[in-house]
């Protein structure tokens, strides 16, 4: 396990480990708002919501994009099931930016076909994107 003020940080999805590692602190997002976790965090369960992720360690900050998922916190580990994170390298910002034109378009238009809620969910996803790209 993690010594001193570190924990045990794991990222998954369903097609990789995205990061395993000993971090300081973690912040992202969640449906309840942001969070930011050190070690010996009281225990919960977490809904991710769009946005970035901060990683804190040795080395600095690593960033990335994290778009939905889950969040097990224990005292000296975290574990994040997610369906996509993304470094900022593995970032298209043509593609995010087209993405958010159309999210915002589904938005404007305000049609009984449009599912909003899908449609905010993109925007924030492709913000996440743009923001961490820049």
């Amino acid at each position: 396990m993690a010594e001193g003020n570190k924990f045990l940080l794991k990222i998954i999805t369903p097609d990789r480990i995205f990061y395993e590692g000993e971090a300081s602190m973690v912040e992202f997002n969640t449906t309840e708002g942001e969070i930011g976790i050190y070690k010996e965090h009281v225990p919960t369960t977490v809904i991710v919501a769009p946005g970035i992720l901060t990683i804190t360690e040795d080395g600095g900050q690593k960033q990335a994009a994290l778009h939905a998922g889950f969040t097990e916190i224990l005292q000296d580990k975290v574990t994040i099931m997610a369906e996509i994170v993304e470094w900022p390298e593995e970032i298209d910002l043509e593609r995010a930016e087209e993405a958010r034109g159309r999210a915002e378009e589904r938005l404007a238009s305000k049609t009984p076909e449009t599912d909003i809620a899908r449609a905010e969910t993109a925007l924030l996803r492709a913000m996440a994107r743009i923001q961490l790209k820049k």
